[in-house]
This record gives C-alpha cells, structure tokens and sequence, in this order.
C-alpha cells in the first residue's frame, strides 16, 4: 500500500474513533426496528427502553401492573419516543421485588460495596442502557457469544 492509501485509512479510522467518541455518531442506528422491553417501566428495564427509543426502534414496555405500563409509555411519549405498552406478567413479581429491595438498605454494606468497584460508585440503570443499544444495533452485527460484563471494573465470573 502506496503513503497516499494508507495515509487516507488513517484519517478514515481517527475520524471514526473521533465520531464515536464524542457521540456524533450516526443518528437513529435502531431506525425500523421494534424492542419489547420487559420489566421496562422502572430502573434498568426504563432505562433500556428509553435508550432503544432515542436511538431509534418504536420500544413496546411492558410490566405486571397496567398503571406502571401507562406511567411509563406518558413520560417516554412526553418526550417524543416512540413508545406503547402492554400488561405482561414475566415471573413472580414478589421474587423480584425481594432482590432488588435487598441492591443498598444497608448505607454501611453499600460503602464497602463501592471499595470494590475500580470507580468507586454504585451503578444507575443508565449504565447498563447504552450497552443494550449497541448490542441491538448494527454496530453489533458481528458480535456473537459474548458476555459483556457492566460491573463498574467488578471481576466477575460467568
């Protein structure tokens, strides 16, 4: 490969890399898509739904209970995404409740807690929501078999 080429691939790869980086990246990569997000009306789940629905994809929410179904597909359609929603029972509500009132009660554990992490801070919903958005994406197309860990530096076994 001749200077001028591999100087052009150059230019091409950092513009890429700025693009990504700084979020000016191609608008709407889930455009034509639809995601049914479960457990979708708070934390993660909201979180996910949300992001799907910026980057494009018409999102389905969907929970246990038709109120949180409604709160949810206002607040998203108040911001102009492409929401609707459906009653949808995915297990035993009671089950999941109990784990996630289980993830900081105690102030002291969750300070011990964030000693581990390499960023020394407790994860939100939205960390794990950009993540879901690429792996719906095109950008995605040719990752397969992956486990994609959004511990906040946590070592973990899978």
């Amino acid at each position: 490969m001749h200077k001028a080429g591999l100087l052009d691939l150059c230019v091409r790869a950092w513009n890429s890399v700025r693009m990504a980086s700084s979020g000016m990246t191609r608008r709407d990569p889930l455009a034509n898509k639809v995601a049914l997000v479960t457990a979708s009306t708070d934390g993660i789940g909201f979180a996910i739904a949300r992001r799907l629905a910026q980057d494009g994809a018409h999102v389905v929410v969907s929970s246990r209970k038709q109120q949180n179904v409604d709160q949810a597909v206002a607040t998203l359609q108040g911001e102009g995404l492409s929401v609707t929603g459906t009653v949808c029972h995915v297990g035993k509500a009671e089950d999941r409740e109990r784990l996630v009132a289980t993830l900081w009660m105690d102030k002291e554990k969750e300070e011990r807690m964030k000693e581990t992490l390499q960023i020394r801070r407790l994860g939100e919903p939205e960390d794990c929501a950009g993540i879901v958005s690429f792996l719906c994406s095109e950008d995605a197309s040719y990752i397969t078999g992956e486990t994609v860990v959004v511990g906040g530096g946590t070592p973990s076994r899978l």
